[in-house]
């Protein structure tokens, strides 16, 4: 595509493959009949055979036992405090494995590093089947994830603005410029703007779960496009025509909730570490609706008597919380971005030494994914 510029538009709900999970049953080992025993070799096949007396079997019993246990303690809990709890593995000082219930809202480095490796090995194997198991949990109770689609019908974008040599940004064009605005405004002395029409009659539907390439020369109105569809488009241009998510005009919520528009221009806080770039604009952005979802999630597997896989649970409640200086999100974006080698590097600028520019770039979308949007207008 030569000369062109690409911009991306996202769906965050992506339809997951189907993922087929081969299982290997346990098949139990049955030893041939022996006429001439000993009491040494009975007793090793009753070990293997009869009921009860299998040593893998049992501590695996007892393994689940203990399991049933701490989700019994916990679905006894009132539900602000049962959101705020789940069961992890961790490594007792003898070096056993065990299960331990954790407040997930207080998770510490080393409990949000286990928590990361047991979910996502290694990214490119792993994200996929980790998605699936979400999707998974939500569908066993019958809960639908809100899907989006974006309508845009007879869209035009159309300003003022100087053409020519009046455009160039010098000192005496700039004087000139705050003279006839003052002068426009009292109506003494007509603008010399110019009408410029940025798009035209512009019309298409945005399915949800899918990805959307845009393609178009340099100066064809992608980044208007794009700002407008998420609302951020300046105040100065005319815009008409309609522009509807599921149905419902933008002025009938806030867009800035739903989607999010990710600018072609890295800027960030030079002296902030990658990780605490991340971690600001997730307090800022908040955590959506993913409490709400929690809440109901939490409640209808507790009427159906389904227990939830404990590291999706912990992960999905550590996610739901808001109000965290470092949350589970920031850990999972480093990791699906590739930006977990530089977490604790200053971002950099001009001034400083940092990360690369590929890293800025995928710090930016970061910025935005941290954050409870639904749609992504990259640029």
């Amino acid at each position: 595509m030569g000369g062109c510029d690409c911009s991306l538009i996202h769906s965050f709900f992506l339809p997951l493959p189907l993922f087929i999970i081969s299982r290997c049953k346990r098949q139990r080992i049955s030893f041939a009949s022996i006429s001439t025993r000993s009491w040494a070799s009975a007793s090793v096949r009753e070990a293997f055979t009869v009921p009860g007396g299998d040593v893998f079997q049992r501590s695996e019993r007892d393994y689940n036992d203990e399991d049933e246990l701490m989700w019994a303690a916990l679905e006894r809990l009132p539900t602000y405090d049962r959101l705020r709890k789940g069961i992890m593995k961790q490594v007792s000082e003898s070096g056993k494995v065990v299960r331990e219930e954790v407040d997930v809202a207080n998770l510490g480095i080393q409990q949000k590093k286990q928590l990361m490796e047991s979910i996502l090995q290694i990214v490119e194997e792993d994200n996929e089947r980790f998605l699936q198991r979400l999707r998974n949990r939500t569908d066993r109770v019958g809960i639908d994830i809100p899907k989006i689609e974006v309508r845009y019908e007879h869209l035009s974008i159309e300003g003022d603005a100087y053409v020519g040599s009046r455009a160039l940004p010098t000192l005496l064009n700039s004087t000139l410029n705050v003279i006839e605005g003052f002068l426009e405004k009292v109506k003494i002395f007509p603008s010399k703007k110019r009408v410029v029409k940025i798009l035209h009659d512009v019309s298409g539907i945005l399915k949800p779960s899918r990805i959307t390439l845009l393609l178009g020369p340099p100066g064809s109105g992608k980044t208007t496009l794009l700002k407008a569809l998420a609302g951020e488009l300046d105040k100065d241009l005319r815009v008409t025509g309609r522009i509807t998510y599921c149905g419902h005009e933008m002025s009938e919520f806030i867009p800035q909730r739903t989607c999010a528009y990710i600018s072609q221009h890295d800027l960030h806080h030079g002296e902030m570490t990658v990780r605490e770039t991340l971690d600001f604009s997730g307090r800022c952005l908040g955590v959506g609706t993913r409490y709400d979802l929690l809440a109901e999630l939490s409640r209808r597997e507790k009427d159906s008597g389904i227990k939830p896989d404990p590291e999706i649970d912990a992960f999905m409640k550590a996610t739901a919380m808001a109000g965290q200086k470092s949350s589970l999100v920031t850990d999972y974006v480093l990791k699906i971005l590739g930006l977990d080698i530089c977490s604790d590097i200053m971002v950099g600028d001009e001034m400083r030494r940092g990360i690369s520019g590929g890293q800025k770039k995928r710090l930016t979308t970061g910025e935005m994914l941290v954050g409870p949007a639904k749609v992504f207008y990259m640029d």
